[in-house]
């Protein structure tokens, strides 16, 4: 979820989101590599909107703050656009990430799945916003795979766990790794929709206002 800023001085427009971390294995250094992840994904498209038949820039402006002791009233009452909330676990329900559905502001990541580069957050985030994997999940000679492919999508070797492995067989699907946010990612937020006030300023996504608290491991 996050607040969209027109600035129409330099034809941009900035997507603002607070992403606030909690739970056991979440850090102060971790919340912010998650955010400049994010970012980072996000901007590298370096994405474009006609809004108003005005050709705009597309920026993503991301912060993560760590915030060990945050309420459950924090997240049930919030109505800032703007504010994300993410508990952050070694173990989760069914070992993934997730969030609690298209576009929304909560959710809860594991652990591993933020580590060396991942895209998981990034993936994750593009589902806050509103987008859904795609239907079709052969994208084999399509190219580099899109932020929004899941794991266990059948693309080209390249973009394998294993070059060498054939399509569906162990590491035979989608590295998420190799996912990058492009163009057509853009495209689908569907920004040039969205309704502006007078100020210049839109929301993109909605509240779930959901406090996730911690899963344990099945004994």
């Amino acid at each position: 979820m996050g607040e969209l800023e027109l600035v129409n001085q330099s034809n941009t427009v900035i997507i603002h989101s607070v992403f606030y971390f909690y739970g056991d294995a979440a850090t102060k250094d971790l919340s912010i590599q998650v955010a400049n992840d994010i970012a980072a994904n996000w901007n590298e498209a370096h994405g474009q909107v006609s809004i108003k038949r005005e050709r705009f820039h597309v920026s993503f402006d991301i912060e993560g703050l760590y915030t060990p002791d945050l309420k459950r009233e924090t997240v049930w009452y919030n109505d800032n656009p703007r504010f994300n909330f993410f508990r952050i676990e070694e173990f989760s329900v069914n070992h993934i990430s997730f969030v609690d559905g298209l576009k929304c502001n909560t959710g809860y990541f594991k652990l591993d799945n933020l580590l060396n580069n991942s895209t998981t957050a990034a993936h994750e985030y593009g589902h806050t916003l509103g987008l859904d994997h795609p239907e079709l999940l052969d994208i084999r000679g399509k190219g580099a795979p899109g932020i929004m492919y899941p794991r266990g999508t059948i693309c080209d070797p390249e973009y394998q766990y294993d070059f060498n492995a054939l399509p569906l067989q162990p590491g035979g699907t989608l590295n998420p790794y190799t996912r990058k946010v492009l163009q057509t990612d853009i495209d689908d937020l569907k920004l040039d929709r969205l309704s502006f006030n007078r100020k210049g300023f839109a929301v993109i996504g909605d509240f779930s206002s959901i406090y996730h608290e911690k899963y344990l491991p099945f004994i």
